[in-house]
């Protein structure tokens, strides 16, 4: 039996206030939160930062403690995103990547219905201690 490799990526849960922010994906509507491959040079954290502030326009404070782990399949491929939490300070009015995404503020709950990723799901809720079966 072949192992498939695993591609590691990091994210970030963008918290603001008591609220949330979700991105679509690139390619489909799907709510997703900011997230990418970890960058040469950076810690998980600081590169999930960096796709935060290019993908949807977010400044603020990572912290570097991680708060889950959810995988997914895409193209073939098995990619696996430690997730951070993500206290925004700023919202930038225009941001890198503000014509292939749409932005959403949302409360936890709305943002564990809008999710596509279960994993996703369970560490949003287990963040935000949100009690949904």
């Amino acid at each position: 039996m072949k192992l498939k490799r695993l591609f590691k990526q990091s994210g970030v849960v963008p918290v603001l206030e008591d609220r949330m922010v979700l991105i679509t994906a690139r390619r489909s509507d799907r709510w997703i939160i900011p997230k990418g491959y970890v960058e040469k040079g950076l810690s998980p954290a600081d590169s999930a930062a960096k796709e935060a502030f290019e993908e949807a326009g977010l400044v603020g404070r990572v912290r570097y403690k991680e708060i889950g782990e959810y995988r997914y399949r895409k193209f073939g491929k098995q990619f696996s995103v430690t997730v951070f939490p993500f206290f925004i300070e700023t919202m930038l009015d225009e941001w890198d990547e503000m014509h292939l995404r749409e932005r959403r503020v949302v409360s936890p709950g709305e943002a564990f219905d809008m999710l596509y990723h279960d994993e996703l799901k369970a560490i949003v809720s287990g963040f935000f201690g949100i009690n949904r079966h």
